[in-house]
């Protein structure tokens, strides 16, 4: 009796024991496609299969939707174990508290040593010494253009200056093509801001007392030649509303002739175009002979609020490890994050060499997006994209444009400031 009392103790103790062990993460990725997200699958099949008992559950948010999505999701206490984290909210959620900071597990990990210095450097962005998130890749522009379209119009090579990409755009909309895959919806920022950039000459975002530069005469009429250029029909009409898809689509589609994009948009374009019908090439300077493609990031982020840090520490060590990190960013088109990847054939192609002339052109500037502000991710998210709208509509001025920009960073940045 007593040793079936044990036996039976002892089974249930066991049986204990795995139930405990069982384990479900949460993650969300929020910079989603098909081939993304397939891809994010395969990579976490391979951690389950090295973690028995591990489980994780993907949601994916749909990009263009995904900021307000996953602030309802956040204001509801429903957040993830693993994150993927946009470089434009990573503040918003460090600031209040809500991220982990990876310090710990960085300083134990095999890998941290073989890390690209823009790694850690943007990984820790918020303060300038906590990573709360470690980047898996790199984001920057570069203009694609449509060999074709560009023969049938008459133009012997793609623009290198902003006045002969004006020049080329009027050419293509004489044949009845769009010169340019204008982004007036989400993430809309990245195309003001290279434009304002160039035709000013700077790339300064913010004066010595932290008041920001949009108003200024130089960078509004950066923000004008946007506007001029909708207006005069050399965009598409509907850009006013695209985003990341939609105006990677009317480029492989050959609604329109440029593209201003990063890496990531060669997955959609490679499937839908011969590689001898596009060309990647830097983006066009202005006066000062100056261009300043935008470059950002993404990674991924552990919650504070985890119960699994350990085991969520593990799935990120799975996704962001030598191998893993290259097979991802092979199919999210962005530039990896360790030194060995380098080596990798992939990434010596035709296609890339418009990105790597622009890394070794001291005219050509690598700009960030002042991400580490707390308020920057509504601003990028929500506020450019209203009144860029109206602006692109004539209901506002460019003069309207800078100072309501203005007018917000200002506040944020000199509250920034202030704490540092």
């Amino acid at each position: 009796m007593i040793k079936t009392f044990l036996a039976g103790a002892l089974g249930l103790a066991l049986m204990s024991g795995t139930a405990l062990a069982d384990t479900t993460l949460k993650l969300v990725e929020v910079i989603t496609s098909p081939a993304r997200t397939e891809t994010l699958k395969g990579l976490v099949a391979k951690f389950e299969q090295a973690n028995p008992g591990t489980k994780v559950e993907i949601t994916s948010l749909p990009w263009g939707e995904a900021f307000e999505k996953f602030a309802t999701m956040y204001s509801a206490g429903d957040t993830p174990d693993v994150m993927e984290m946009p470089d434009t909210w990573v503040a918003l959620y460090a600031k209040n508290g809500a991220l982990e900071s990876l310090e710990p597990y960085l300083a134990k990990w095999q890998y941290t040593s073989g890390l690209n210095d823009r790694a850690l450097q943007f990984g820790r962005s918020t303060d300038g010494k906590t990573a709360y998130m470690l980047p898996y890749g790199f984001y920057m522009q570069a203009m694609f253009y449509n060999k074709k379209l560009f023969k049938d119009a008459g133009i012997a090579e793609p623009p290198k200056t902003l006045p002969e990409f004006l020049d080329a755009s009027r050419k293509l909309k004489a044949i009845g093509k769009a010169g340019y895959c204008q982004r007036g919806g989400r993430g809309g920022l990245n195309d003001w801001t290279i434009f304002s950039n160039a035709v000013s000459g700077n790339n300064t975002f913010f004066k010595d007392d932290g008041t920001s530069t949009f108003a200024d005469p130089d960078k509004v009429k950066g923000l004008a030649f946007l506007i001029d250029y909708y207006k005069e029909g050399l965009s598409p009409k509907d850009s006013i509303n695209w985003a990341f898809n939609e105006q990677v689509a009317g480029f492989y589609s050959g609604t329109c002739a440029m593209l201003n994009q990063d890496p990531d948009a060669l997955i959609a374009i490679d499937e839908k175009m011969k590689p001898e019908d596009y060309g990647v090439v830097p983006i066009p300077k202005g006066e000062a002979g100056k261009a300043f493609p935008v470059i950002g990031f993404a990674g991924w982020s552990m919650f504070a609020n985890s119960s699994n840090k350990e085991a969520s520490w593990k799935l990120i060590e799975a996704l962001e490890s030598p191998e893993p990190n290259v097979e991802w960013n092979k199919r999210t088109g962005a530039l990896p994050v360790h030194k060995s990847a380098e080596k990798d054939p992939f990434y010596a192609a035709d296609k890339f060499k418009g990105w790597f002339a622009e890394l070794s052109d001291p005219n050509t500037v690598p700009t960030s997006l002042p991400s580490y502000l707390e308020e920057f991710a509504f601003f990028k998210d929500s506020m450019v994209v209203s009144t860029g709208q109206q602006a692109l509509l004539g209901e506002i001025s460019a003069e309207d444009l800078g100072k309501q920009w203005a007018d917000y960073l200002t506040p944020a940045q000199q509250k920034f400031k202030s704490a540092q």
